[in-house]
């Protein structure tokens, strides 16, 4: 007999096969995070060339008989590149929802990835947040997969056991497109791992214990995980939709800057007269979107709160997903570009603390704006921007994104069916998900 699997395998486990939800509010904030997912993945479907190139089967042409159909696509494809194709067009624009606490992620992967991010630092070693995806993904597909709890056990070991993303992608001026597709990455391993055990591989129980090639060991500076609340319904509760393609730290900035900019105006001033900008934030939102000299691309752009802020301003609106694009009149702005120069970001310890908080939760940025004649607008603090569970204008917001994502390629009839659908528990998922395939249609689905 062997020995058994580590405490964190099996609680995960047991969680998935012996934990019953019964929480109205967290099936209803599934829904809504469901239908945001899916809407981001038509928006990125309809408007991303760039993901475009990176979706359909590996041979052109290829269509698998009773395959997964692509949301937003014609495309019918073999399970794992399935996988990849729907977890790139849920993130590729960075329109989808997010997390945070020690470790930051989007997409989320809600109670799992959630409840490992609240307390463990990958980032610190390294290690990019997609490792949590994977090993969400593949916990949950080993159980849609009716594997038993020990298979289940093995994939999860074999998450543990791989090679995992360094976060260079996403950091300062090395950040490039990979962002968008790590997650789609690591949506296929998750199934392809799951895969394999269902055809008899077994697993290592040991993999984040064993001394010295254990996970912990080899990855985690030698250090266990620390869990600081158990597996619930809690995160899907506590999610973070994003309204705007922004970065998540840098939503609240952009909400200040356009109060700012109704100020500015009110005193008959403008955006020339402005000196300096100042924002107070998050050691996070230092760490990960202050920015400063060139911008490369459009993941690099919507990565940087200097960006954002100063698009806001002159825009006199949210940037929208076409404003990072190279050939975008913002992309190639001076004025622009002056402006972020004068964006000045400075992490604050108490917004810091209250990010942190399981309490408080807040993903807060204050902005100040110094003006050339000595004028200064005092700071506007904004603690739970729009999206944020806590801002009561968040629900009808997500439901207008939803619609507005939905109409690019859908009628409103149709977008009517799905509203309806989501609510149905008796439907099959297959048969929800074909109502967002495109089924050979170029044009909307009347």
């Amino acid at each position: 007999m062997t020995h058994p699997y580590d405490p964190p395998i099996q609680s995960l486990t047991t969680y998935l096969y012996n934990h019953t939800i019964s929480n109205p509010t967290a099936y209803a904030s599934a829904r809504i995070a469901l239908l945001d997912a899916l809407g981001c993945a038509i928006e990125t479907a309809s408007k991303s060339t760039e993901a475009q190139k990176l979706l359909g089967p590996r041979v052109p042409g290829t269509i698998v008989p009773h395959g997964f159909r692509v949301p937003g696509t014609e495309y019918q494809l073999d399970p794992v590149k399935g996988a990849f194709d729907l977890g790139v067009l849920v993130r590729y624009l960075d329109h989808n929802d997010a997390l945070w606490g020690r470790e930051w992620g989007h997409p989320s992967a809600y109670e799992i990835q959630g409840i490992y991010a609240q307390s463990n630092a990958f980032n610190t070693h390294g290690t990019d947040h997609v490792i949590l995806v994977k090993l969400a993904s593949a916990a949950v597909v080993s159980w849609l997969l009716g594997l038993t709890e020990s298979q289940t056990m093995a994939t999860i070991s074999h998450v543990w056991m791989d090679g995992h993303p360094s976060r260079i992608y996403r950091g300062a001026e090395d950040t490039i497109p990979r962002k968008g597709w790590a997650a789609g990455d690591a949506c296929m391993r998750a199934v392809y791992l799951a895969l394999l055990v269902r055809a008899g591989q077994v697993g290592v129980p040991s993999v984040l214990s064993a001394v010295p090639w254990g996970f912990y060991q080899r990855d985690f500076g030698g250090k266990g995980f620390e869990f600081i609340r158990e597996f619930g319904d809690w995160m899907v509760r506590n999610v973070l939709y994003k309204v705007m393609p922004v970065e998540g730290h840098g939503i609240a900035a952009v909400e200040a800057v356009l109060v700012q900019r109704r100020r500015l105006l009110e005193m008959g001033f403008g955006v020339r007269d402005v000196e300096r900008i100042e924002i107070r934030t998050t050691r996070a939102a230092d760490l990960i979107i202050n920015k400063r000299g060139p911008l490369r691309n459009a993941a690099d752009r919507d990565h940087c709160m200097q960006f954002v802020v100063a698009l806001a301003l002159l825009k006199g609106g949210v940037p929208e997903v076409a404003d990072y694009q190279d050939e975008s009149c913002w992309v190639k702005s001076q004025e622009l570009e002056s402006l972020r120069e004068r964006v000045v970001v400075v992490p604050d310890d108490r917004l810091t603390a209250d990010y942190l908080d399981l309490e408080k939760k807040s993903i807060g940025s204050g902005l100040k704006v110094c003006l050339c004649d000595g004028t200064v607008l005092p700071e506007v603090l904004v603690e739970y921007p729009i999206g944020h569970v806590r801002n009561p204008k968040t629900s009808a917001a997500v439901r207008d994104k939803f619609v507005r994502n939905m109409r690019l390629v859908f009628s409103d009839a149709h977008i009517a069916r799905i509203l309806a659908a989501v609510e149905d528990d008796e439907m099959g998922i297959s048969e929800f998900v074909n109502l967002f395939w495109l089924q050979g249609s170029s044009g909307p689905r009347l």
